[in-house]
């Protein structure tokens, strides 16, 4: 037996494996005659054993704290909900879940629009587009379109409770 295929053999055995009496004997006589074989197997075990062991310590166990951490904030939730409730009818209050208010959505999705829409009419844009023809038109629609929509869909998701209280949809 070669020393690589022996180390190669050794590698291959690492793991819990059981290796055959045979294979054991042959590996056990050309380290009996191999110095520099005998004590590669014995840094890759020492190495393996360190791997094993002592290289990752165990991790800390944070179930109990984070599944504590997890009820106080449903309970905090829910006592935000009960005041929710509270004022819900008040015209000033209008705090959405995520403690944006409504109205500074809708603020922000018209200036979103206004801005994408108008950016057609700019100087800049027009010689872009007649440079480049109207290959340019398609991207910039999509992008734009992309944008318009990703938005609203966060915007519905975000206020689906309210909004279909707002518009009778129970």
């Amino acid at each position: 037996m070669s020393c690589q295929n022996l180390l190669d053999r050794v590698y291959e055995c690492a793991g819990d494996e059981a290796i055959p009496l045979l294979l054991r004997i042959r590996m056990g006589i050309h380290c009996f005659f191999c110095p520099d074989c005998a004590q590669e197997i014995e840094r890759f075990q020492v190495s393996r054993d360190i791997l094993r062991n002592d290289f990752f310590p165990p991790a800390p166990d944070f179930e109990d704290q984070i599944m504590a951490q997890i009820f106080n904030e449903e309970s905090e939730t829910d006592e935000a909900a009960q005041n929710a409730g509270q004022y819900a009818g008040h015209p000033a209050y209008q705090e959405s879940a995520a403690g944006v208010s409504f109205r500074s959505w809708v603020i922000a999705g018209v200036v979103m629009l206004v801005s994408l829409s108008t950016s057609f009419f700019g100087g800049d844009f027009v010689r872009v587009a007649r440079t480049l023809g109207s290959s340019f038109l398609l991207p910039v629609g999509l992008t734009i379109g992309v944008v318009l929509t990703g938005y609203g869909a966060l915007f519905i998701g975000s206020h689906l409770k309210e909004l279909s209280e707002r518009f009778g949809l129970h």
